[in-house]
């Protein structure tokens, strides 16, 4: 791997959730803390301050495991993946930008924190969501069930419209119905995952 270090002989080294792709930290390594990551599979840094190679974790206890290595398209950037061994910032954050390091799936975890708003205050709101709540289990999984059967039905016709729409449907409500169990998507990615 053609890697260009800078006149310091560093790199600037980016590092992401190998299973999230949450940009943790950034970091420097030289060619001395390349080899070593590779070698120990926990991935470390030459600190500039200390002016020696440092491991993550190795006070802490925060490792960060090694996955994978990239080199951008000028060879003068690495993207590591890694999987945390406990908060990757020194302040306790799971980043060094305060964010937490959660799996996210787009407009679906949005939609996911809004249901689950309008579940908890289902008896003071009045929307869709909240009112099917209100009405309990049975009612929303008879709502998966006649949205289900409306996808069977639009995916025999042609009109790619009415299915997308009816595809929809079902899946806000069986997001919904998740949570009506008291689960989350995560829960069902966790076993797809473990199935994968």
């Amino acid at each position: 791997m053609d890697i260009k270090y800078n006149s310091d002989g560093l790199i600037p080294a980016i590092i992401q959730d190998a299973t999230t792709k949450t940009v943790l930290m950034l970091g420097y390594m030289n060619a001395e803390a390349v080899a070593k990551t590779l070698e120990t599979n926990k991935v470390t840094f030459f600190s500039r301050s200390k002016q020696r190679l440092w491991t993550k974790g190795e006070e802490s206890g925060n490792f960060l495991s090694f996955k994978s290595l990239q080199n951008d398209c000028d060879n003068d950037t690495l993207l590591i993946q890694a999987t945390p061994q406990g908060s990757t910032c020194h302040k306790g954050t799971d980043t060094c930008w305060g964010e937490s390091n959660t799996e996210s799936y787009g407009f679906l975890s949005e939609l996911e924190t809004i249901i689950t708003e309008r579940k908890e205050n289902a008896s003071s709101e009045t929307s869709y969501v909240s009112e099917l709540f209100e009405k309990g289990l049975n009612k929303i999984a008879q709502k998966v069930g006649e949205e289900a059967v409306e996808v069977v039905i639009e995916a025999k016709d042609d009109n790619d419209d009415l299915f997308l729409n009816e595809s929809a449907d079902l899946l806000f409500h069986y997001l919904i119905l998740l949570q009506a169990k008291g689960f989350k998507l995560d829960a069902v990615i966790d076993v797809l995952k473990s199935r994968h």
